[in-house]
């Protein structure tokens, strides 16, 4: 899938046990490490499986059809559970972890949607319609597949192979490690290592597992030694896709891990240096009477304000370049206002019929902003930026619930529609489903903003980078 926007608009085309927590291996006396391979790191999936899992779970959390007259709790409770289901009951059967798209080779996983995965799965525990038990089950299978996995210096591939592991080329050179991929991973990763932190054996593997796979990722190799973080390398094409990630985009939260990092941190200077220089980094002018601190003009897709803040909480967060609780507001209420004014004579856009963002659309998967308006909306986009505009994704909510059947199916709504063209998608993509369940749960409990948030080493780095977060 291709995102050509933003951070990818130049592209061509688009534990080890050794180094995990004594204290957690010495719950099972007869669990013992299996030898280092050489493309995957041995995590043990069979020895930790047979300790945590007896038989595959499967548990239907599916619900109704959302009714547009109802309650605001009733309808967040439908759309949370139905879109939970992706990556629930659609989970991939061998390593649990979440497909790229519905309607696409069912054996490709994809390792930012499957962090995104993660913590809708935690949502889900919390709401009380996954137990918690069986939650761990399938999230230890995760953590298992993903050690024994393909890495490149500790980052995963944007794609893999359900069943083997193995990297699957996101396109003709970027066929080894992503290091925002990666990123998005680590963010479900951690919060779950957060979530799950009872006395308990199985969750003291689990925490341990985590943070060898978080260890183990080289930031800093990611940088070539300079100021500036490249988001691809592969083992065959070296840094041919050379790739250096400026701002404003999806990637900050690479950044704030990047610092964060105990084993393989990155400097200051890359994120001041590299990350603030982009040539759409600062803005400071306005739109539709809306002033945009950070990004290109009109604002970008807005998948920009949903990937890094799934778990970074933008609430009093700021720096020396942005207060980030401000920017995503603007962000979204430009995107809106855009919609409402309406400029290419679009018909169905109104004020409660908008989001523009990356979706598929008739043209193929295309990363809508309100410089790229193709009159196609994408139902992440407003429910994706529930804490940012309440009212206004509250409107855009009832109105995707009174589309019925045509927008609403088996995983929630479905990735996009065109009332212009009387379009449809048929599919739904697990980058765009997550952030439904996540920022509709971080509106209503914040759960996710503060499982992240917890961990200490993001605290650690948030400051090494200059952040202000009280």
């Amino acid at each position: 899938m291709d995102r050509p926007y933003g951070a990818a608009a130049d592209f061509s085309s688009r534990i080890d046990l050794e180094n995990t927590a004594s204290h957690a291996l010495k719950v099972e006396s007869d669990w013992q490490p299996p030898s280092h391979g050489a493309k995957s790191h041995g995590l043990g999936v069979a020895h930790v499986a047979s300790v945590a899992i007896e038989a595959p779970l499967r548990i239907s959390i599916s619900h109704g059809t959302p009714r547009s007259d109802a309650s605001l709790e009733e309808i967040l409770d439908t759309v949370q559970r139905q879109t939970l289901r992706y990556f629930w009951d659609f989970g991939h059967p061998t390593s649990g972890l979440a497909r790229e798209r519905s309607n696409a080779t069912p054996h490709i996983v994809t390792t930012g949607g499957s962090g995104f995965g993660i913590m809708a799965i935690l949502a889900g525990v919390e709401r009380g319609w996954i137990g918690r038990q069986a939650a761990l089950d399938r999230l230890i299978t995760m953590v298992c597949f993903l050690g024994e996995a393909e890495r490149h210096h500790g980052a995963f591939p944007h794609w893999m192979d359900g069943d083997r592991g193995r990297t699957i080329p996101f396109s003709q050179c970027d066929d080894g490690g992503d290091i925002v991929e990666t990123a998005y991973l680590m963010v479900g990763l951690l919060s779950a290592r957060q979530y799950f932190g009872g006395p308990e054996a199985r969750e003291r593997i689990f925490r341990s597992l985590i943070d060898t796979l978080w260890r183990d990722v080289e930031w800093d190799w990611f940088t070539r030694g300079s100021d500036s973080l490249f988001w691809h390398w592969s083992p065959e094409h070296a840094w041919a896709m050379d790739h250096p990630i400026h701002g404003w985009n999806e990637c900050l939260i690479a950044f704030v891990l990047a610092a964060s990092a105990s084993r393989h941190p990155i400097e200051p200077s890359v994120y001041h240096r590299g990350w603030a220089t982009g040539q759409a980094f600062v803005n400071g002018r306005s739109f539709h009477g809306i002033p945009l601190p950070l990004g290109p003009d009109h604002g970008g897709p807005l998948f920009f304000a949903h990937y890094s803040f799934l778990g970074l909480d933008p609430r009093r967060l700021r720096d020396c370049y942005a207060d980030y609780w401000r920017q995503n507001v603007a962000y979204t209420r430009i995107n809106q206002a855009h919609c409402i004014r309406n400029p290419e004579k679009f018909d169905g856009y109104s004020a409660e019929c908008w989001g523009l963002t990356a979706s598929d659309s008739v043209h193929g998967y295309v990363a809508h902003a309100p410089d790229r308006d193709h009159g196609v909306i994408a139902p992440t986009g407003a429910l994706g930026s529930f804490p940012y505009a309440p009212a206004e994704c509250k409107r855009a909510l009832r109105h995707f619930a009174s589309r019925g059947d045509r927008l609403w199916g088996e995983y929630g709504f479905r990735d996009a529609f065109s009332p212009a063209m009387d379009w449809y998608a048929d599919s739904y993509l697990a980058i765009d489903q997550g952030p439904i369940v996540i920022m509709i749960e971080n509106y209503r409990s914040g759960l996710l903003w503060r499982l992240f948030m917890s961990c200490p080493e993001i605290r650690v780095g948030l400051a090494k980078l200059g952040f202000l977060s009280g």
